[in-house]
């Protein structure tokens, strides 16, 4: 009982102060560096760690293989809503993005694959579809940003932890990591800035998530082959550490690459 409270209250403060930190960097730096910061695994790297509390390494390390299955249904996720915005809403490029997710989610979580054939096809998607995705078009000046917008995203990625760690003895690990990384953040700040400032600026979002998800892959990839080999903690250190590298990696990328300076 004394475990369940610790780790409960672990969710309850850990994860909407991750939320809240990478929402005002996003806020301060633009549409592009927010769906970067929203790649990093600030929801699922909590989802796997109350796991391994919980549940044990094992459960854990499938939990993270379920993870990188999920980092390429992002991709599909990214590829439907950037083509459904071109000519439809917000709303209707969101079923598409999530239909886009699960059509590439089912298979894999059919197939389960081994953790390294999972981030070798995860870097490939994501590589591809950066490539395919549109250009993002004129973006409109940002509107004020109204005052339940911060406290909602810190609600629902809570709500999100909390969820799928007490479904995780039901459904199991792989699909617990799976259900883990559906882009909620991403999804919200997509839409938002769609609804608000046009299809160009989901669209910055969007690839801004997809060069960020490489870290997420790397963090993943280190877990699921470090859990069951060495300590809860240095396993997630050292998982942070490969995330944390290549994020700094992919930040100057982005730079360089995808975005003109402004």
């Amino acid at each position: 009982m004394r475990c369940f409270a610790e780790t409960f209250a672990l969710k309850l403060a850990l994860t909407p102060l991750l939320i809240l930190g990478a929402s005002l960097a996003g806020r301060r730096w633009g549409d592009a560096i927010g769906g970067w910061l929203v790649g990093l695994p600030l929801t699922s790297a909590p989802v796997c760690f109350f796991l391994a509390l919980e549940q044990g390494a094992s459960f854990a390390a499938a939990a993270a293989s379920g993870c990188l299955s999920g980092a390429t249904a992002e991709a599909g996720f990214c590829v439907g809503y950037s083509l459904a915005a071109q000519r439809l809403g917000w709303a209707a490029a969101l079923l598409t993005g999530t239909l886009g997710f699960l059509a590439v989610a089912i298979p894999l979580q059919a197939a389960a694959p081994p953790p390294w054939v999972l981030a070798l096809t995860a870097c490939a998607a994501l590589a591809a579809t950066l490539r395919v995705l549109p250009r993002p078009g004129a973006v409109a000046a940002v509107l004020r940003v109204p005052r339940w917008d911060l406290p909602a995203r810190m609600i629902v990625a809570t709500g999100v932890v909390l969820g799928v760690t007490a479904l995780a003895p039901i459904i199991g690990g792989r699909p617990s990591g799976l259900a883990a990384t559906y882009p909620v953040f991403a999804a919200v700040l997509a839409a938002f800035s769609h609804r608000s400032r046009g299809a160009g600026a989901a669209v910055q979002v969007l690839r801004g998530l997809l060069v960020g998800l490489f870290a997420f892959v790397g963090f993943f990839a280190a877990l699921a082959a470090s859990l069951t080999h060495l300590t809860l903690a240095a396993a997630f250190v050292a998982a942070a550490f490969v995330a944390l590298a290549i994020q700094g990696g992919s930040l100057q990328l982005m730079r360089r690459r995808l975005w003109p300076s402004r």
